[in-house]
């Protein structure tokens, strides 16, 4: 039987013509959030250790799903109660968008080829269920609930289908997930080089049962290692620029402590992996640190 493909990359292969359009508007994020880092790092999630759209997300689907509810009991029961409050939780669900499409863009200025036209299906459909919820949230306040409800409820379909290929960004595609997770390296010490081979200023990577590592030496002279894969998108931390004792990924910019592997300056959320290291008769090894 064959393998059926998702649904966002069945949509993304029609989206083709949105590529012009989506090369002129990243770099005009990007560039708004260069300027601006700390809205860059909120808007990511950096401070959370977490990315931040999929939690801000949850709130206008349980307001829309609240409302959804309501109006139906409205409907079967004639209770203006359900009506008063389905007019609220949908009133909430169009205010919650707003932030959740903010940090939905944010998290889109980086991706490219496929998982960039994915990203752009979802926002697309999402655009579309607010105007309908928009449109349903004016139509109550007019009295036209019979086509309100329906508006809501064509905007909830919308929304799901966005949700699920939302999804599937996350789960079939990798889009801000720990790119490091996998990674385990070597569980005790483990001689990966010697210590004369290390120059003060270089940032080597090697491979150490089977995980990426970046070595370096700190600003006291004593060997230090992380992960060598950027946990943002796997970018190559070894190809990086260097300032003092941090790495800045090549790819998209993310900062990290090389001595403790923590988060600087997002788009990454997640810590490196790091590594304990010693220095025995010239030789440097090197184990994983638990979490």
């Amino acid at each position: 039987m064959p393998q059926q493909e998702m649904l966002g990359r069945r949509l993304a292969r029609r989206l083709t013509w949105l590529d012009p359009v989506e090369d002129k508007l990243q770099p005009l994020v990007r560039s708004a959030l260069r300027k601006t880092m700390p809205l860059r790092n909120f808007l990511d999630g950096t401070w959370l250790g977490a990315p931040l759209h999929p939690a801000l997300t949850d709130i206008p689907v349980g307001a829309m799903t609240t409302a959804l509810v309501l109006d139906v009991a409205e409907s079967l029961s004639g209770s203006r109660r359900c009506g008063v409050a389905a007019d609220g939780a949908l009133s909430v669900g169009v205010l919650a968008t707003l932030p959740a499409a903010l940090t939905g863009t944010s998290d889109w200025r980086d991706l490219k080829g496929e998982s960039r036209r994915v990203a752009s299906a979802h926002a697309l459909l999402n655009v579309g269920g607010l105007v309908l919820n928009i449109a349903s949230v004016v139509g109550r306040a007019r009295g036209h609930r019979r086509c309100a409800k329906a508006s809501a409820g064509a905007a909830f379909a919308l929304s799901s289908i966005a949700a699920h290929i939302g999804g599937e960004l996350s789960y079939g595609m990798g889009v801000r997930v720990n790119q490091d997770a996998a990674h385990a390296g070597p569980a005790e010490f483990t001689d990966v080089l010697a210590d004369a081979d290390l120059a003060s200023d270089e940032l080597k990577r090697l491979e150490v049962a089977g995980a990426p590592v970046l070595l370096a030496r700190s600003r006291t002279g004593a060997p230090m290692a992380i992960a060598a894969v950027c946990s943002h998108a796997g970018g190559p931390l070894d190809e990086g620029d260097r300032d003092g004792d941090r790495v800045v990924c090549p790819w998209h910019g993310s900062c990290f402590e090389m001595e403790t592997g923590d988060v600087v300056d997002g788009p990454a959320v997640f810590p490196q992996p790091r590594y304990e290291t010693r220095v025995q008769g010239g030789r440097i090894a090197i184990r994983r640190v638990e979490p």
